[in-house]
């Protein structure tokens, strides 16, 4: 555990060589919690791969799930900060960062932040979490999907859709809470469900306490623009110029349309963008070949 300040400590582990090529992997969500064990892309003979949990969940402390936790000091300039203060406290001068879906916002706030501590960027799923890109998540795809749309908006009566349910999220009662979990996370689920290799509740299954913490952190983040100027992700894109980066992107991505990965890569001096043609966010096979190859060239950057 990390004390990074304003009451909060974030879990992290190292795994993989000691002695082999620093990666940090951002989770997404906001608020999903860094997966379990080394993330199978990794050669652990050549890197030294950290994992960890943003503020308030996974195994970080306090925990977004109890609705006493403020969340006021949770914003992306704070996970930035964070990320940095991590790479400090393990003694580490440049690593590579990998990010996917949130993650993907996080690790280019984050390079665009802190340039010169960064060997090489991967990206998958790519977002920039603007406010159009927000809309287009939690509006716009429900043309394809009016009827899931409908039960997610009739949650509560808040002209301001992801407003309302910050409220719900924070709710003293627990019941208010889960259902609003759940008809967020069921709406999530709807918009991956149109993709090929879709499969079932996976954020509707997610445990009690690790949903209610993520749908917290997702609402606060989202309602918010992430508290990001809006496009500032690729208008500073520039600042990247001379690291190494890769986007990967599913062309039938509907919750995160290439639009937004084609842009950045336009506007990053250097980029590759790798389009899959026939992946979504979740990915696929080729998917998982494109990540490694951009790890086994990346672990000599």
């Amino acid at each position: 555990m990390l004390d990074v300040g304003d009451g909060q400590l974030i879990r992290w582990d190292v795994r993989g060589n000691p002695s082999g090529t620093p990666a940090v992997v951002v989770h997404g969500g906001p608020g999903s919690g860094a997966p379990t064990g080394t993330p199978r892309s990794f050669d652990p003979q050549r890197y030294r791969v950290v994992s960890y949990d943003q503020r308030g969940c996974g195994g970080s402390t306090p925990h977004a799930a109890d609705p006493s936790t403020s969340l006021g000091t949770n914003t992306t300039a704070h996970l930035v900060a964070d990320l940095e203060r991590l790479r400090t406290h393990l003694g580490i001068d440049r690593w590579v960062v990998f990010g996917g879906s949130w993650g993907s916002t996080l690790a280019l706030a984050y390079a665009q932040a802190h340039p010169e501590r960064v060997r090489a960027l991967l990206l998958v799923a790519v977002t920039t979490t603007r406010r159009s890109e927000i809309d287009w998540l939690y509006r716009g795809v429900g043309r394809f999907l009016p009827r899931e749309w409908a039960v997610f908006r009739a949650q509560h009566d808040d002209p301001d859709l992801l407003g309302g349910y910050v409220r719900l999220l924070a709710d003293p009662d627990a019941a208010v809470r889960e259902r609003a979990a759940l008809a967020w996370a069921t709406w999530e689920d709807a918009v991956l469900s149109l993709e090929p290799t879709a499969r079932r509740g996976v954020y509707s299954g997610r445990p009690s306490r690790d949903l209610l913490a993520l749908t917290r952190i997702c609402a606060h983040y989202f309602s918010n623009g992430a508290f990001l100027d809006e496009g500032a992700l690729i208008r500073d894109a520039g600042r990247l110029a001379g690291i190494p980066g890769v986007l990967i992107h599913g062309r039938l991505d509907m919750g995160g349309p290439l639009a937004t990965a084609w842009e950045l890569a336009a506007a990053w001096p250097g980029a590759e963008l790798h389009v899959v043609e026939d992946a979504g966010h979740l990915g696929n096979a080729e998917f998982g070949e494109l990540i490694r190859t951009a790890l086994d060239r990346f672990a000599d950057a």
